[in-house]
């Protein structure tokens, strides 16, 4: 699904009845031109027959960060307390966003919920997210913090060194906001949400939302805001540090790895995926088993979580087994890892199959 097709698909599931004319208008395209987009969502599959009948919820629900990240990155080795000359990064981020940029790219509806101020940064964010198609209307807009900012430095490999995050917007996320959100979530194809916003506001989403939960703690330190609401979670992916505190071990070999994945599942967790040095291990009740990473190019690993849980979920929504759903979450990965920013906008279903080798 094209991100024009996956924008008139979801005007067509907020409104079966549309017409093409509507579709047109809503779009900024000829009549005839929206009419071919309709046809190639029935020849896909999308739209069962007339009167626009749909096979079902078509959008991912994202709950979590939007802000503005600013990065550095030395070009010859990073010396502590001294300054190194290198390149100045900014660029839209957020953990919740970047999922929902990456899904977007990948032609999957999306549906963000998150806290912008009532600045400059912030109205970026909205433009963006009206340039990709990505439903912000159920966000929160807010005159009592600033948009989030996210600072980090990398060494000259791309690898992350040192990171402050301004994220106290997000604190706006309350509970009582978040429970006029439910009808929304519950109608999703499946909900994601990363731990930037607050525990009791993760607690209300996994105790009331009936959708799949999928989870990215953003910090091992985060990540304690999961501990306890694993067993409605369906699917999580993390980092080793983060698999640590979920499970409540210390990793240090492959057989206490086997078992924090061992100790996540039998908190409740259905799928679980840990991204190390050397690839992803991938766990559920049937198979455990580590995937190597491809040898490709790295010039940046900041956007890397964001994008594999992208992938992971283009294989959700295509009900294919775990094995599939980590080679098309490292295919986006490894896509997004060659750019100095967290999204590659050349990441897109073709290439996640070509590189994974699966046929979408």
């Amino acid at each position: 699904m094209t991100n024009r097709e996956a924008q008139i698909f979801q005007w067509i599931m907020e409104n079966p009845m549309i017409s093409q004319e509507e579709l047109a208008a809503k779009a900024g395209i000829a009549r005839s031109s929206a009419a071919v987009h309709i046809s190639n969502l029935m020849k896909k599959g999308y739209i069962l027959g007339k009167g626009y009948v749909t096979s079902g919820p078509d959008y991912c629900a994202v709950i979590g960060s939007a802000g503005i990240d600013i990065g550095g990155a030395p070009e010859e080795t990073l010396v502590e307390g001294e300054s190194s000359a290198g390149r100045a990064v900014r660029s839209l981020g957020g953990a919740g966003r970047n999922i929902a940029h990456n899904l977007r790219l990948l032609g999957i509806g999306t549906k963000l919920i998150t806290a912008i101020g009532d600045d400059d940064y912030a109205r970026r964010i909205i433009e963006n997210c009206e340039e990709l198609g990505i439903d912000i209307s159920n966000s929160l807009k807010t005159v009592r913090a600033d948009t989030a900012i996210y600072l980090y430095i990398t060494d000259e490999k791309g690898s992350r060194k040192l990171a402050v995050s301004d994220r106290r917007i997000f604190d706006n996320l309350t509970v009582n906001f978040m429970a006029s959100k439910m009808e929304l979530l519950n109608k999703a194809r499946m909900v994601i949400l990363d731990t930037n916003i607050p525990e009791e506001t993760i607690a209300l989403v996994c105790e009331k939302c009936r959708a799949p939960l999928f989870a990215a703690p953003v910090s091992a330190q985060s990540a304690e805001k999961l501990v306890e609401v694993l067993d409605k979670i369906n699917l999580v992916v993390c980092s080793k540090s983060e698999a640590e505190v979920l499970s409540g071990i210390r990793i240090q070999d492959k057989d206490t790895l086997e078992r924090a994945a061992d100790i996540i599942m039998e908190k409740g967790v259905k799928n679980v995926f840990v991204l190390t040095e050397k690839g992803v291990y991938c766990a559920c009740y049937d198979e455990q088993f580590m995937q190597n990473s491809s040898n490709g190019k790295q010039v940046s690993v900041n956007g890397v979580p964001d994008a594999f849980m992208a992938g992971v979920t283009l294989g959700f929504m295509k009900h294919m087994n775990i094995r599939q759903m980590a080679k098309l979450g490292q295919a986006a990965a490894g896509i997004t890892m060659e750019v100095e920013e967290n999204i590659n906008p050349q990441l897109c279903v073709p290439a996640v199959s070509e590189r994974a080798k699966i046929e979408l």
